[in-house]
């Protein structure tokens, strides 16, 4: 009876040791998978950008034409900024990479011909982006996970 006792014994710490081996691997797929899909959102971010003109990036200002032409970019850069709120407030979104984005957002915000573009999409649809005009009012410092 020892025998058969002890046998018993190592067979269910081997299957709680396979047992706690999954529950790694999906929490690790799960991990990559979501690693995946932030990465892709900042692809989206990186192919914005760069149709930007350089210049706004680095706080000039622009001319009217040249304000005219990029506001289709700066459209779905703001759109882009409101999904990843939403994303973040369904809890799609690492903390960590959230933080990283919000502080990017809110150097591009503080930057003028960003500002401009923002309140004229903000005038031109002002049903929009509700997640990214709450996270405007709190100086992009809430975090989007933490609303009801």
């Amino acid at each position: 009876m020892d025998t058969c006792h002890l046998l018993d014994t190592i067979a269910n710490c081997v299957m709680a040791l396979g047992a706690l081996l999954i529950f790694f691997q999906i929490r690790q797929s799960k991990m990559q998978a979501m690693a995946q899909f932030e990465d892709s959102l900042t692809g989206q971010y990186r192919q914005i950008i760069h149709g930007i003109p350089v210049n706004i990036l680095f706080g000039t200002g622009l001319s009217d034409s040249e304000a005219g032409e990029s506001l289709d970019d700066f459209l779905k850069y703001f759109d882009l900024c409101n999904e990843q709120a939403f994303l973040r407030q369904q809890k799609k979104i690492r903390r960590n990479t959230w933080r990283f984005w919000a502080d990017g957002m809110k150097s591009n915000f503080s930057r003028p011909p960003f500002r401009q573009a923002w309140a004229v999409i903000k005038a031109k649809a002002p049903s929009d982006f509700s997640e990214l005009r709450r996270l405007e009012q709190t100086d992009f410092l809430e975090d989007p996970a933490t609303w009801k």
